[in-house]
Formats: C-alpha cells, structure tokens, sequence
C-alpha cells in the first residue's frame, strides 16, 4: 500500500509464539452408569478434549468394565460416599492432572456432551471463571424435554433466591453441567463441603464470595429411566439445604457470621522474600 509523503514507516506486526491450547479435563462422577457410560463418552468432542477422568463412587454394575474399556482414567472409591464426595475426588485428580479448565460431565447421558466446546468457550475467551450449562436458559421448555413440574416450580424459585443473594441474573444454578477454570477449584475451599448434592450449590456460593464471574449458556436435557433423578422426598430435602447455603453466604457476606469455607484459600498467605541479615524484607502477593 502506497504511503503518504513524509508518513512514518508502517510498523509490523508483532509476532509471538502461538498461544498454547488449554488443557481440558473431563471428569465423569460416575454411580451405576454402566448403561450410559459409553454412549456419554462416545460423544464426546476428542479434537477439544485431552483426558477423561471417571470417579466411581462404589457402583454395582458394570461401570469399571466399560471404562476400563473405553481407556478411560479411573479412580475408584471404597465405598459409596456420595455425589459430593466423587466431585471433590474428581477435582483434585483433574488439578494434580494439570487442568487447565474442568468440565463436569454426568455419565448418565442426561446432558448433552457435544456441548463441552460451547461451554468451556467463556471460560477460553477469559470472560468468565465458571460457566453453567442451564436447562432453563435460551426458551426451551425444560418440561417438554421430561422436568417433573415440581422439580421445575422448586428450581425457578430457588434460583430466584439465590439470585438475590448472589446479586447475578441467572436462570439456572441446579445444573449438573458445567466448567471451571483452574484458578477457580485452587483458590475456593471445596474440600470443606458437603458429600451430599448440596456440594454444587455450596461451591458456586464460594465461587461468588471468592470473586469470580459466573456464566452460563443454554443447554438441553434428557430425562429417561436409566439417566439419574432425585426423588421427590430427596428434593425438597435439598431445597432446605439450599437455603441454609444462601442463608450461610448472606451472613459471611455482610461479616455476622464470617465462614472458612467461603474464603478464599490463595489470599490466605504471602510470599516472604528475605533480604539478607539485618533487613526488613517485604511481603509480595503470591
């Protein structure tokens, strides 16, 4: 291109090493999945995915056999423990794994599993720290795809709650599906939480205290006999957990009743740098 007299010269382009992909980890807590294990995984996108990690949680079929199968990495539990219980296994192989992102998958095949590049893309953009795949988001109706109403009144206004708790708009926070980023799962106190299914309420409860930004993009859901479905009695007992969660948050928040689980765990501590004998040395942010 022709260049105006007396114009600088054009300055080039910078050119760097291509930035490196990050590393996805899926993990699957697995319990009696034998059935749709195989199908869940089949799906999966290969070309984004670079390990797959199947926690089981004491199961009673053939779930071992067909990961073991499949080449899948495998964890197993010495006995039954508890949904909250397998994610926190899940976690912290997925972090000693080198996970760059982690990308919770049920291996029921209730969710859709082509949809991890969609729901990993917020977090690879950095425009997001969490991201929810929701059943409620983008207009579907959750109970034309099979949602027991009741489940589908209680999921509406518990996310109501707990979106005036939070402060966020969102329109799902009891999905099964969703994405962290690495720093995420370092910096909240997960270890600290339930075994039970609460466990998924009580890490986004630190991921807002600690933070991060929360998203979530829409997704579809299956119901059928052999994909896993809390009872109703289970359910509402949840519900009242959940609003013990919130109630928990609200109090940390407004400093009545600070909790450990809701702090952050990197902001804990700082470097100490020595300077030599005699000196004061100064403490950096780690």
């Amino acid at each position: 291109m022709d260049q105006p007299p007396g114009a600088p010269p054009p300055i080039a382009p910078k050119i760097g090493p291509p930035k490196a992909a990050p590393k996805v980890v899926v993990v699957m807590p697995a319990y009696n999945a034998g059935r749709t294990l195989r199908m869940t995984y089949e799906e999966l996108p290969k070309d984004t995915v670079n390990l797959v990690i199947l926690v089981d949680d004491g199961s009673t079929d053939a779930t071992l056999e067909v990961a073991r199968d499949l080449g899948l990495e495998i964890f197993v539990h010495d006995r039954n423990y508890g949904y909250g219980a397998n994610q926190k296994t899940c976690y912290t192989e997925a972090l000693r794994a080198g996970a760059d992102i982690v990308v919770m998958v049920h291996p029921d095949y209730q969710y859709d599993p082509t949809l991890v590049p969609q729901i990993i893309a917020p977090i690879v953009s950095g425009e997001a720290d969490l991201v929810l795949g929701s059943r409620l988001a983008g207009g579907g109706s959750a109970i034309e795809q099979g949602m027991p109403w009741w489940k589908y009144v209680a999921n509406r206004f518990l996310t109501e709650v707990e979106n005036a708790a939070f402060g966020l708009r969102l329109s799902e926070y009891h999905t099964g599906y969703r994405a962290f980023g690495r720093a995420v799962l370092e910096d909240v106190n997960f270890r600290m939480n339930s075994d039970g299914f609460v466990f998924d309420q009580e890490i986004i409860a630190q991921t807002v205290a600690t933070g991060f930004r929360i998203a979530e993009i829409p997704v579809p859901v299956r119901y059928f006999p052999e994909a896993s479905s809390a009872s109703f009695g289970a359910s509402c007992v949840y519900g009242l957990k959940i609003l013990w969660v919130v109630t928990r948050y609200l109090l940390h928040r407004s400093g009545i009743k600070r909790s450990r689980r809701l702090g952050s765990i990197v902001s804990r501590y700082r470097r100490y740098r020595s300077l030599g004998p005699g000196s004061t040395p100064p403490t950096e942010p780690r």
